[in-house]
């Protein structure tokens, strides 16, 4: 018997999984949890076999739950069961540890068989999700930021705007925009923000005490 956590913010969503699974006798519902803080909670008490993890919930969202539980060592596998099947939300929940990543629209034999896959330790992906990864996969590589484009961003990243980036680095504030648009290139953003957060998550940027 498989045991399960659901983990949903939505109670009409739990209750139908827990309705599906509870009438399996493949399967043994042992708890269900709100958000992503009740979750890790919730899987270090019972320790499941496995756990059906949505990704957009309010307070700690799945994603984070998901790094958390492999921070602490949960044994549990999480397979994400949500309706969002966008590079945003499947890289991330992917790196993270999660073992699978379902659809909700997907029918019930698809999801019983992905849990019991999951269970087994084998990774499990809907069809669109494994076509998304296999694009990101043949994707080539982008070329890795120069030292001036690391300069440039630093400075950014600390509030300069671009004229006190080029005082600071003795060029022209042309050439920092030329450089800022490249960044952007690189890392796949449209702005400053975007390419401050990229870069301190691809580790291009440290954070500072």
């Amino acid at each position: 018997m498989i045991s399960l956590l659901i983990v949903d913010d939505h109670p009409v969503v739990r209750d139908g999984l827990r309705g599906m699974f509870g009438a399996d006798p493949r399967f043994e519902v042992v708890g269900e949890a709100g958000d992503g803080a009740e979750a890790v909670a919730a899987a270090e008490h019972l320790r499941p076999d496995v756990i059906l993890m949505d990704l957009r919930m309010p307070g700690t969202d799945g994603v984070a739950a998901i790094r958390e539980l492999v921070k602490r060592g949960v044994p549990s596998r999480v397979l994400v069961l949500t309706t969002y099947d966008t590079d945003s939300h499947v890289l991330p929940a992917i790196e993270a540890g999660a073992t699978g990543y379902l659809l909700k629209e997907a029918p019930r034999e698809e999801l019983v068989r992905a849990v019991e896959a999951a269970a087994r330790g084998q990774a499990v992906l809907s069809p669109t999700v494994a076509t998304r990864l296999l694009g990101q996969v043949r994707k080539p590589a982008p070329a890795p930021l120069s030292q001036r484009e690391r300069e440039v961003l630093e400075l950014i990243a600390q509030g300069s705007t671009n004229r006190e980036a080029a005082k600071r680095l003795h060029i022209s504030e042309t050439t920092v925009k030329t450089h800022l648009l490249h960044v952007y290139a690189k890392l796949g953003v449209n702005d400053r923000a975007a390419a401050v957060a990229a870069a301190f998550s691809r580790g291009y940027l440290e954070p500072r005490d």
